[in-house]
């Protein structure tokens, strides 16, 4: 099958690309710059320009795939409404006119809860323009990338730098983006996927302390907390928004607000497993991930003050 990656220089989207190559798939992407994606090319996919923000550079993209992977969202700098929306929209309207009827859209769990949250109103709404455009669509709704922990806890951890933990830090399945890829690409050929949406949750909901706990015992280090009110991250968005400036700030701010109340990010996982015909002891857990982390990690530095030491003794003139 021919498939167009769009987002395939992200996290996830770099993930859905190998996945898709290794199951014998013919990828191609769709990137802004061919520079950020030179590493895809190299994979062997096929890259072409493209920018969801510019609907005349989306046929070119879709002509002969056969379906549409779309795990493509706005930068910090970007604004979600033009990217988010707008460019979903004109890449469902592309796909439409193209003939290509399949079509894989990456979502947020629990994104109809939040419609006060910029992003994840627009993620629902791009939920029901798909379901609304006789497409043959499915809908995956991740809870969080294992893979964001570690700039967040692990990194900070190692490095002697507070972690800073915001609100109640609400309990979030995290799952791998390589077993995210999994489902994505596992779609495209699994008719009992087709037409429905499908929660994406990871073995089980960890909260921030839990993680903070995890990584002390995994690295042998301990942390620094420092925690942040959920009533004063709700004054510094209201304060966000009085400025042009701050709005994707604010916007940003508002969707931190979900992972940091006390609602746990988490569902069942029975019938996705079962629909995908996946079995959930594949999928990775986050101690697993985190073991696998810090042993690559500690076992570079010791090899760093190997060298480093063994390039003191060649300077001893004795």
């Amino acid at each position: 099958m021919k498939v167009l990656v769009v987002g395939a220089t992200g996290t996830l989207g770099r993930q859905i690309v190998r996945r898709a190559l290794d199951e014998g798939h013919e990828v191609r992407c769709m990137a802004r710059s061919a520079q950020r994606a030179g590493f895809l090319r190299e994979w062997g996919v096929e890259l072409v320009r493209g920018n969801l923000t510019q609907p005349d550079t989306l046929p070119p993209a879709l002509e002969g795939v056969d379906a549409v992977i779309d795990a493509a969202t706005a930068r910090p700098s970007e604004s979600v409404q033009t990217v988010d929306w707008q460019g979903k929209v004109n890449l469902i309207q592309a796909t439409q006119a193209a003939g290509v009827k399949r079509f894989i859209f990456i979502s947020i769990l629990n994104s109809e809860k939040f419609p006060h949250v910029p992003l994840m109103n627009v993620k629902r709404c791009t939920e029901k323009f798909l379901a609304e455009s006789g497409l043959d669509y499915t809908i995956l709704q991740p809870c969080g990338f294992l893979q964001g922990l570690i700039g967040q806890y692990a990194i900070p951890i190692l490095e002697k730098q507070s972690i800073w933990v915001m609100g109640e830090a609400a309990p979030t399945a995290y799952m791998d983006t390589q077993d995210i890829a999994k489902f994505a690409v596992k779609a495209l050929t699994t008719p009992a996927t087709v037409n429905r949406t499908f929660p994406l949750a990871g073995p089980r909901a960890w909260g921030a302390y839990e993680i903070i706990r995890l990584c002390e015992r995994k690295c042998g280090q301990s942390s620094k907390v420092s925690r942040i009110s959920l009533d004063l991250l709700r004054v510094i968005r209201k304060v966000a928004y009085f400025f042009q400036w701050g709005w994707n700030f604010a916007d940003r701010l508002a969707f931190v607000e979900v992972v940091s109340g006390s609602q746990p990010l988490d569902a069942p996982m029975e019938e996705t497993y079962s629909a995908f015909g996946i079995n959930p002891e594949e999928i990775s857990t986050l101690e697993d991930y985190m073991q696998e982390y810090f042993s690559r990690i500690m076992k570079k530095l010791k090899e760093l003050d190997y060298d480093r030491d063994k390039a003191n003794k060649k300077k001893l003139p004795f």
